[in-house]
């Protein structure tokens, strides 16, 4: 297989080096050039041909944003944001995965002492998944399908990708709580799935999406200023409400915890040994344990495997399971884990998915 091609874009040249010196440890790696800002970058990208870009936000002549916007409409490719963990960088983040870029990379404060180095391993291992993005797969080049599990009642195998049982999980009982997981991609998901949700919603929505602390609240903000229903970043011992997202925030694990008839949310920082925190896993585990009602779990585009244990244990306890499909995940990891365990009762391109999710709660 050909390495993957990338263009490093940043102001800084201690930051190209940086990335670059990072990118060249793996041997499936090819850092075909760099550039100094947007307008360097856009040259750069009909001469060099990458697979994948990394693009600094701040920069002179041409920021991130404005070349990221360029990029997309002129040359579609995968995007990795270099950000800033403080709130502006959030803001800034959370502009450019709206606008097209697939996921982001922490650009620690710190760079000097070398603490980049620590995120060697998560760039290398996002700059091959996402330069395989089934979103920008190049034309003629046909996904490959999962083996199917066991065939039983009720079971939708994604291929073709758009399931033939559109309608299964509508005709069971409607679920009394909504959760959803993901992970890369994620944000562009909910995004374009919580605005198709009335504002009748008639559970509460529990959602973990792999991100930093400092990320979540201006995420849930977002959200909320484009949604019907409320979306809000979750907040430990409140209830759960009808017709609200809950958005759990970076940093520590979301349980759920029934106390009577009412759901109440509850966050903690154990397993502190968790790969993710918070960690989908957790909390569907969570409500495999202690929820009475009716679940409705959805695993959406991600990295890894977060999500499939615990959605199995809800599968287990009764519940109605939906996975993204292959074509529109923008890494097919978190849904083919759950897939592959056997657990997912249906397949779903995601612009379906609201519409099967509307049609489930009669809506």
């Amino acid at each position: 297989m050909d390495p993957i091609r990338v263009l490093i874009v940043d102001d800084s040249p201690f930051m190209r080096k940086a990335l670059e010196r990072m990118l060249l440890a793996a041997e499936d790696i090819q850092v075909v050039g760099t550039a100094r800002d947007g307008l360097d970058a856009l040259e750069k990208i009909p001469l060099l041909k990458p697979d994948i870009v990394t693009l600094d936000i701040e920069m002179p002549r041409m920021d991130g944003l404005a070349c990221l916007k360029r990029i997309m409409v002129d040359h579609p490719l995968p995007v990795l944001m270099v950000s800033s963990l403080t709130q502006e960088g959030a803001q800034a983040t959370l502009e450019a995965l709206a606008s097209g870029a697939v996921d982001f990379i922490p650009k620690e404060s710190s760079l000097a002492s070398g603490s980049i180095l620590q995120i060697q391993q998560d760039l290398q291992e996002k700059v091959r998944k996402l330069a395989r993005s089934p979103r920008f797969r190049k034309p003629g080049v046909r996904p490959v399908t999962p083996v199917p599990a066991p065939s039983r009642p009720g079971f939708a195998v994604p291929a073709p990708v758009r399931p033939a049982h559109a309608g299964l999980i509508a005709g069971n009982p409607t679920a009394e709580l909504f959760a959803i997981g993901c992970s890369t991609g994620g944000p562009k998901a909910l995004q374009d799935l919580l605005p198709a949700l009335p504002k009748g919603l008639p559970v509460p929505c529990l959602i973990v999406q792999h991100m930093p602390a400092s990320f979540t609240k201006p995420f849930a903000e977002r959200l909320n200023s484009i949604c019907q229903v409320e979306v809000k970043e979750a907040e430990h011992g409140e209830t759960a409400r009808p017709g609200t997202v809950y958005i759990a925030p970076g940093g520590i694990h979301l349980n759920y915890r029934q106390r009577g008839s009412q759901a109440i949310i509850e966050l903690n920082p154990e397993p502190a040994d968790s790969l993710h925190k918070p960690s989908v896993d957790v909390m569907f585990q969570s409500l495999a344990q202690e929820c009475t009602k009716q679940v409705l779990a959805m695993i959406l585009t991600g990295m890894g495997s977060d999500g499939a244990k615990g959605m199995q244990a809800l599968k287990a306890k009764g519940a109605h399971t939906l996975a993204e499909a292959e074509e529109s995940c923008v890494v097919y990891g978190m849904p083919k884990a759950a897939f592959e365990r056997g657990c997912v009762d249906q397949v779903v391109p995601l612009q379906d998915m609201a519409g099967v999710v509307k049609k489930h709660f009669g809506i």
